[in-house]
């Protein structure tokens, strides 16, 4: 096996490696260059006063013992020998003002208080391209690494956050992924009667498959694209959520033709059809509407936490099987290894696509939390997302995306993260609840 195949960690930045990874996905580190590690693990004790030097020396090839350095040929030490070289404490640089200690003279300038200087062999970036965050000095290429050093640039989707009137989203690329392959779309529009519709969609590029992040961003947008049509037109939202899912799904389809390109950005990857997962939310009208195809989810909690959560999607997953089989339990199928394995998605290798929507009328106010795995693995139960959210996620609806994303990450952020909170209002004239 090489070297590269062993590794476990970036050695520049300690982000954590795949099998065949060639270079590092955060730094862009040339893993072909490491050095294989040596076979032997030579031990030398420092500090004793009953070391056996003589039997330390080895004799050259003319029978005459090699110089060996004594502990009184050490710097730091006195004529005792065994002491320890004197450590001296980090340098500090003097702030301004301030002078150095008489007589001492730093080796190298430092490096806190110094510009680094200019390879003059490294052409300038031309006007108006993109610079390397890292050297300051070389392009950066359409892949999002440095032609001078070679690290990978901050990704645009390793963070994202947006605020569209009362919807929000958040998206993080969590701790342990090399990239996000989350994404999401925001929107807000009108129906015919002028009253407002609000859109939420999230998906969840599947990892296994070649490029999920291309798939879940390309299902995302055509979702959102699809209802932002229908809605206006008088469609109403469960058929409109059901049509986007369509157009979601054959937008990720598309992606499957172009195999060439895959093979060209990533040659030791095994080549499938691009595939990930997609849940929606829609306010209009007086009613929330949900879609999903995968294990994404969307959560209603209401504003009265004194009134019961409830998850509004079932996942398309073998322990969700295993459950409405009656062949196991919840708690069994779910600490099952098996359990994350979906058995819906969106793209061109699907077994068969089967739309999932459900339409809703809440008798009282309250938010809809519409996210990945990546978060509800660390809230699965509505109860649990109900205590994590704030109390007036509703009135914060940003803050409230942040701190779930936080949680998630605090609790070690295996996954990306991403998630919608959708804030759903009910006039106190409006009592009374029907589920469709």
């Amino acid at each position: 096996m090489s070297q590269t195949h062993q590794l476990a960690a970036c050695p520049g930045c300690e982000e954590p490696l795949e099998p065949g990874d060639l270079f590092c996905g955060a730094c862009g580190y040339d893993l072909s260059a490491v050095p294989e590690p040596p076979q032997d693990h030579p031990t030398i004790v420092l500090g004793t006063d009953d070391l056996d030097w003589p039997a330390a020396r080895e004799a050259d090839s003319a029978g005459q013992p090699a110089p060996v350095q004594l502990p009184t040929d050490l710097p730091g030490t006195d004529s005792g020998g065994g002491q320890l070289p004197t450590v001296q404490p980090p340098f500090e640089a003097p702030g301004a003002g301030e002078e150095r200690p008489e007589g001492f003279a730093p080796s190298a300038p430092d490096p806190r208080a110094v510009e680094p200087t200019p390879d003059t062999h490294v052409a300038r970036p031309a006007a108006g391209a993109k610079v390397c965050v890292a050297c300051r000095a070389g392009r950066v290429d359409d892949d999002g690494y440095c032609e001078n050093c070679g690290h990978a640039q901050p990704r645009e989707r390793d963070h994202m956050e947006q605020e569209l009137g009362s919807v929000c989203a958040v998206s993080d690329r969590g701790l342990r992924h090399h990239r996000n392959e989350d994404s999401f779309a925001l929107s807000t529009t009108a129906l015919p009667d002028g009253s407002p519709a609000v859109v939420a969609i999230v998906c969840d590029g599947v990892s296994s498959a070649t490029r999920p992040d291309e798939a879940s961003e390309a299902a995302a947008n055509a979702a959102n694209e699809s209802l932002l049509a229908a809605l206006p037109q008088g469609t109403h939202p469960q058929q409109a959520m059901h049509e986007a899912i369509l157009a979601a799904a054959e937008a990720v389809n598309s992606l499957a033709g172009d195999a060439s390109s895959t093979a060209e950005q990533d040659p030791h990857r095994h080549q499938n059809s691009p595939a990930c997962t997609l849940v929606g939310a829609v306010s209009a009208g007086g009613l929330l509407v949900v879609g999903w195809v995968g294990d994404s989810r969307a959560y209603w909690v209401p504003d009265d936490r004194r009134t019961a959560p409830a998850r509004l999607t079932e996942d398309d997953s073998w322990a969700a099987q295993m459950v409405a089989a009656r062949l196991m339990s919840e708690a069994e199928a779910y600490a099952d290894e098996r359990a994350h394995a979906i058995t819906g998605w969106l793209g061109a290798d699907a077994y068969e696509l089967d739309p999932h929507t459900a339409s809703f009328k809440p008798d009282r106010s309250g938010v809809v939390v519409v996210c990945t795995d990546g978060l509800w693995n660390y809230a699965e139960a509505a109860e649990e997302m109900a205590r994590v959210i704030p109390p007036d996620a509703a009135e914060r609806p940003l803050h409230s995306a942040q701190v779930l994303v936080g949680h998630a990450l605090d609790g070690g952020g295996h996954d990306n993260v991403t998630v919608a909170v959708l804030p759903f209002a009910v006039e106190p004239q409006g009592a009374g609840s029907a589920y469709n």
